[in-house]
């Protein structure tokens, strides 16, 4: 009855049978509002929410309440996966109101879409202090109705401080050796040093700050950032968090210690821990790290890869209970003492009890456990926990699955080539290469597309290989340029550097302030009541920090002063925030070190077919320089312009040495003796010892 039907976002299509006349986010639905002169209610959410799945089934999904949201409002749904300009203002809105929030968002409008009462979760009775849906909704439709002139001040005054609010941009320029120091120090008083991670509950993983201190340790030898590094990388990997049948990670742990995860599975966090794993590996050779990298890989190709080659958004923290028939979070992934003796008999039960850590009591609800590595478990031939793991996960295959939101989204694809495409690299996968070079396939033959005769477009989503509405974000132009840019030092195949390239371009003449500043949607995108900007790392990339870093890698593989001028004036917020709040600077940090570094500039050249190209090649992958850039390619038979030099400048005059493939390495305009020995190549590019490699 309502108008989500025909829409692409399986979260808004969960709601297409509500009793709710809900509208999709758009013009007509103001228009309505202001014709029947009533508020907005925007409902904000996405498909993987446990509390949105909640909330709708206590109040959207009753016919009472429904009736008097159709009645008293217009009733706006967004996906904030396909919307996240949306979320983020209205986002902003209700923290400065509230001082905090979440997901679903609930706030209602003016029908100039000006928002004056806020809030997250309502239930359906009062509770805790909360009000009920039902008084929230008879309190703001009497507010509308009888005190409509202070509804409008307050309205106006929210969006003026909305409107009035500066970035605290800082200098635009880029952080020093200093302000990377400080920012180590000031995550080292956060540091959780008995259980690894940052901060108390909910502990979420911090993967791009991860990233950062591996890059620091490369670049300044720090023991002690790649101490933090591993450790919790070791303690998550270990915890209730990662899936220790299926691999891949859950969305948080809602205690400290990683034992009982929140289970929603997301694309970008498994994108992101799967290349900090590969990382790790790349710098200690852990095998633990090994594992991890290639499960979670292995996860991501398995359980999120769609028909048409790309990435689906996120895996549902409820499935269906078989005890109950209802919805429960967890009833996938939890087991039982007596479960597992159900499926491994009584003497494997019991070993795997002991080994995954799970007890009569239950770590987790009605007696269930999420299965662990705890560090006291007993020591047990690997052959025969693999055996179990198998057969545990055969079992659980035939529990109800959790959900999966099937929207692709562009920036998180993004992630998912970059991961893949060096997982396949550094563990000779090139299956995994496959993978991450037919999702960027799609993100090219789908997601760039043209409108009103002007250059194409990236767009944010699509689903069933049909492009959405929605234009994409800054976080999408340089999530997916990372992607590109990885994928062409991987392969060798440069027209992944021009596609990059035409991105970062339109980064440079749509998203960029005068000042350098970057903002999260294009000059010419759908005006909202305040232009979107934020610079801070939360569970992804931010936008800026995204492209900040894709510039940075883009001007070293092409000499581009613009590109590289921009990348080091939007890295100025680091410089800002760095020092601060690290925990939420993380990529910029990351970034920042890679341009402390140089990056360094790795030009392999040689025949296709040679193996001593493929070892050079491979050396240059595995350097730990941080932010190094790779290109491989063959050179002219007469000396001339190579083959491959038109895709990878880098590769320009690049010759054999004495007629054997060789390397070359340049950083601050300076080059190193060109060398066919890997090992050189490797002291050349500072490859941490005990590297993968």
């Amino acid at each position: 009855m309502n108008r989500l039907a025909g829409v692409t976002s399986p979260y808004l299509l969960q709601h297409a049978d509500n009793p709710v006349d809900w509208w999709p986010w758009a013009p007509e639905a103001f228009e309505e509002a202001k014709r029947r002169d009533v508020p907005v209610l925007l409902s904000v959410g996405y498909s993987a929410c446990h509390w949105c799945h909640v909330m709708a089934h206590e109040s959207f999904e009753d016919d009472d309440t429904a009736a008097y949201m159709n009645e008293h409002f217009v009733n706006v749904k967004v996906d904030r996966e396909e919307r996240p300009d949306v979320d983020a203002v209205y986002m902003e809105a209700v923290q400065a109101a509230t001082g905090q929030g979440g997901w679903p968002m609930t706030v209602f409008l003016t029908p100039d879409a000006e928002p004056f009462y806020f809030g997250t979760y309502f239930p359906p009775e009062p509770r805790h202090g909360m009000p009920s849906f039902t008084q929230v909704l008879e309190g703001i439709s009497t507010a509308w109705t009888g005190r409509r002139g202070e509804v409008a001040e307050v309205a106006q005054r929210i969006t003026q401080d909305l409107a009035g609010r500066q970035l605290d941009y800082g200098r635009a320029a880029a952080p020093g050796p200093e302000e990377a120091a400080q920012a180590l120090l000031a995550l080292t008083r956060e540091y959780d040093a008995a259980r690894g991670g940052f901060g108390g509950a909910p502990k979420f993983p911090p993967s791009m700050v991860l990233e950062f201190l591996l890059r620091h340790h490369a670049r300044t030898g720090a023991e002690g950032a790649l101490q933090m590094a591993a450790d919790t990388c070791e303690a998550m990997a270990r915890g209730g968090i990662y899936d220790q049948l299926g691999g891949g990670f859950a969305r948080y742990s809602v205690d400290r210690e990683w034992v009982v995860p929140h289970f929603e599975k997301m694309l970008y966090d498994n994108a992101l821990l799967c290349r900090v794993y590969a990382h790790l590996w790349r710098a200690t050779g852990s095998d633990l790290a090994r594992r991890v990298a290639l499960e979670t890989a292995d996860f991501m190709v398995r359980e999120l890869r769609t028909p048409e080659g790309g990435f689906a958004s996120a895996l549902d923290a409820d499935s269906e209970d078989p005890r109950t028939g209802k919805p429960a979070e967890g009833a996938y992934y939890a087991w039982t003492p007596a479960q597992l003796e159900e499926v491994l008999g009584a003497e494997d039960g019991a070993l795997a009890a002991a080994c995954f850590g799970v007890t009569q009591e239950g770590t987790f609800e009605h007696g269930a456990s999420v299965l662990r590595l705890p560090q006291d478990g007993p020591v047990v031939d690997a052959g025969r926990i693999a055996g179990i793991r198998q057969r545990l996960l055969a079992a659980r295959a035939a529990r109800p699955a959790p959900g999966r939101d099937d929207k692709v989204v562009a920036a998180w694809n993004g992630l998912a080539v970059a991961a893949l495409a060096e997982c396949g690299a550094y563990f000779d996968r090139p299956d995994l290469v496959e993978r991450a070079t037919e999702a960027a396939d799609l993100l090219v033959r789908v997601h760039f597309r043209a409108e009103d005769g002007r250059a194409p477009r990236l767009a944010r989503t699509s689903k069933d290989g049909q492009v959405g509405a929605n234009a994409g974000v800054l976080e999408d132009y340089g999530d997916v340029a990372e992607g590109f840019l990885a994928l062409a030092a991987v392969t060798g195949e440069g027209v992944w550097l021009e596609f990059a390239g035409f991105l970062l371009d339109l980064v440079l003449d749509r998203f960029t302030a005068e000042d350098g500043s970057l903002y999260d949607t294009a000059h010419d995108a759908e005006r909202l009541i305040r232009r979107p900007q934020d610079p801070t790392d939360t569970a992804a990339p931010s936008g800026w920090t995204a492209a900040a870093g894709a510039l940075l890698s883009y001007a070293a593989h092409t000499g581009s002063e613009a590109h590289r001028t921009a990348a080091e004036r939007a890295l100025g917020v680091v410089r800002a925030l760095g020092p601060r709040v690290p925990r939420f600077i993380g990529h910029g940090l990351a970034v920042a070190e890679a341009l402390l570094d140089g990056p360094r500039e790795v030009a392999v050249v040689g025949r296709p077919d040679d193996p001593a190209r493929a070892e050079l090649h491979r050396a240059a992958l595995l350097a730990t320089a941080p932010g190094a850039v790779v290109a491989v390619g063959e050179p002219a038979a007469d000396g001339g312009p190579g083959a491959d030099e038109g895709e990878f400048p880098l590769l320009a005059g690049r010759t054999p040495v004495e007629g054997r493939a060789a390397a070359y390495v340049c950083r601050h305009f300076v080059c190193a003796r060109p060398t066919a020995d890997p090992v050189e190549l490797a002291a050349q590019l500072g490859t941490a010892a005990g590297s993968g490699s």
